[in-house]
């Protein structure tokens, strides 16, 4: 049985008891969001993960902590691919299915692919974020429609300025012990302190100092923030939530789980397969799905497979139940063994380098670059042949989405804005002054497999003009490095599955590395003003001004989309639900015979 169900309206209190905000908790508890706040207006973004979404087939752009002193701690841009992890349930819409009468196995094994190492499980990091729903649960969730569902939370309300959630009785931790209010508030005080420089779910918090507070007598989580922000349901009412036990040792949550989700982590190995055990008697999750409906996975194997071919051979052959596959290959997986399940992605984003001293400083350089993009040929590449030029900053099911690039991205011949720039094309070498314009572009597949093709085309595109153009494809490793330490680079081609147009922020605005995210140096007046007055609003509310903001980055040749298409989940003999971040809820796995 499914809970009562919400649509997010901007500005009004969304309950689903319709009760109003009480602030008069009598236990509080307070955040370290006062001091976040401060890094984040002055660094912008110290620390930020744009992997809120989680999403399955597209690659996630993630930050993650290096390996340095208190404070000076940096971000690093981390290409995380695709997670099987979902948020769906009753209110989701986005399913696979190999149809209704196939029968299910009781009590079998869930074989699915990830495009890479999970070295920690804990769910705020970055790496741990992708399959944190298999173990974890949020206050809420939000399927692909919009709608607010039930989570650990039975009823809640918000506006921009507050919110406030009923804690479920009954809900258990992994290790047996009941879920509090006082539990729960704890867990968003951990995750949104400073000290603890949780990189993965920064960008799950509001950029605005908030008190989150417990009162016993009736087992709810208020959250009252101290100026408005637009997306707090989307943000604090998503967040993990970590058990007591977890909270108390957080270094045993790199190897183990200690959440309330329905599945435990039950054995790790660094390279995998990583093996999940079902947990009996959870009935908490997304609109109050459980783990006692027939047919439900005794076990799930989490196995790495990095190659989209691989992963298509195994779906074929059976070694394989569920997968991301995108490109060419998706079109090998046909017939009545085989089920898709599509989601709008945005199939990478073009980032400019514009550290003092690098050409792209030049906005002229920038726009002439744009000018000369033959933008469909590049978004066949990215999609395989399946894609159309990208209209936004974020995948087309995101909050705000609209069409922003046909209007604001630069127009014109790219030969005239060179030459009006004061460069003159020479014997087939594009120069100024007697030396010739010379980019590097670096991606990695891991990011995205079609992403080092896209690399390719668009060197040629660029090299038409006379530009000295070289390709560096990189691991994950060699892409945080160049990216964050050694700024070795001019454009930069990745995936950044965006669900909220606030998770760009710390990477379009503030600091360049160590001090914050913005490791492509972007400094824009024009988004930072518009970003400024989105924050006031709540909820798409927000959307005309975060579009202001995201059209000036457009404009000013900042960022690039390169294709809108569908990232495609199958299931070879499976059944699934996909909701609004393209996660798969592991409450509505069925493998079939």
């Amino acid at each position: 049985m499914c809970d009562p169900v919400e649509r997010i309206r901007p500005g009004a209190d969304e309950s689903a008891s319709g009760e109003p905000v009480d602030h008069a908790a009598t236990s509080h508890v307070t955040t370290g969001q006062g001091r976040l706040h401060w890094y984040r207006r002055r660094n912008r973004g110290l620390v930020f993960a744009t992997c809120v979404g989680w999403v399955v087939s597209g690659a996630c752009l993630a930050f993650r902590a290096m390996k340095r002193k208190p404070r000076k701690r940096a971000t690093v841009l981390v290409a995380a691919g695709t997670a099987v992890v979902a948020l769906a349930g009753c209110g989701a819409s986005s399913s696979g299915s190999t149809g209704s009468a196939a029968p299910v196995v009781t009590n079998g094994t869930a074989k699915i692919a990830l495009p890479y190492q999970i070295p920690s499980f804990d769910p705020y990091t970055s790496y741990g974020l992708q399959v944190a729903s298999y173990t974890y649960d949020s206050l809420v969730n939000i399927t692909d429609k919009g709608t607010v569902v039930s989570g650990l939370a039975s009823k809640w309300q918000a506006t921009a300025n507050s919110a406030k959630f009923t804690v479920r009785p009954g809900i258990t931790c992994s290790d047996g012990t009941p879920l509090t209010a006082a539990d729960v508030a704890a867990a968003i005080t951990y995750a949104s302190d400073p000290k603890n420089q949780l990189v993965g779910v920064s960008g799950m918090m509001p950029s605005v100092p908030f008190t989150a507070t417990a009162d016993k007598s009736t087992n709810t989580v208020s959250v009252a923030l101290t100026s408005p922000f637009s997306f707090i349901l989307r943000t604090v009412g998503q967040l993990p939530i970590v058990c007591p036990n977890g909270l108390k040792n957080p270094k045993i949550l790199a190897h183990q789980t200690a959440g309330t989700g329905p599945y435990v982590l039950t054995k790790y190995s660094s390279s995998g397969p990583y093996t999940l055990s079902v947990r009996k008697g959870y009935k908490w999750g997304p609109g109050g799905a459980t783990t006692s409906t027939a047919g439900q996975p005794a076990s799930i194997e989490l196995s790495v497979v990095s190659s989209d071919s691989t992963a298509a051979n195994l779906l074929l052959t059976g070694g394989l139940n569920i997968a991301a596959v995108n490109g060419p290959d998706r079109s090998r997986l046909a017939g009545p063994s085989f089920t898709t399940a599509a989601f709008p992605s945005l199939f990478g984003l073009t980032f400019f380098n514009q550290a003092a001293g690098r050409p792209l400083a030049d906005p002229a350089l920038r726009k002439a670059l744009v000018q000369g993009m033959d933008r469909q040929a590049l978004a066949n590449v990215a999609a395989g042949g399946h894609g159309v030029p990208g209209a936004a900053l974020t995948s087309a099911n995101a909050v705000c989405h609209t069409d922003l690039a046909r209007a604001n991205l630069p127009k014109g011949a790219a030969k005239a804005t060179l030459e009006a720039a004061g460069w003159r094309a020479a014997g087939g070498k594009l120069e100024k002054s007697g030396k010739q314009l010379s980019i590097r572009i670096v991606t990695s597949a891991a990011s995205g497999a079609t992403l080092p093709s896209v690399a390719e085309l668009l060197a040629k595109e660029w090299q038409a003009l006379g530009v000295h153009v070289t390709v560096s494809t990189k691991d994950l490793n060699g892409l945080t490095t160049t990216l964050q330490q050694t700024g070795d680079w001019d454009v930069a081609l990745s995936n950044v599955p965006v669900t909220l147009p606030s998770q760009l922020t710390p990477t379009v605005s503030g600091l360049a590395p160590p001090k914050g995210a913005n490791f492509a140096a972007i400094h824009n007046d024009a988004y930072t003003k518009a970003e400024a007055k989105a924050l006031t609003k709540a909820d798409t509310a927000s959307c005309a001004d975060w579009n202001n903001a995201n059209a000036a980055l457009l404009r000013s040749a900042d960022l690039v989309p390169i294709a809108d298409a569908s990232s495609n989940t199958v299931g070879s003999k499976a059944k699934f639900s996909l909701g609004n971040n393209a996660f798969m809820v592991p409450t509505s796995i069925r493998i079939t015979r």
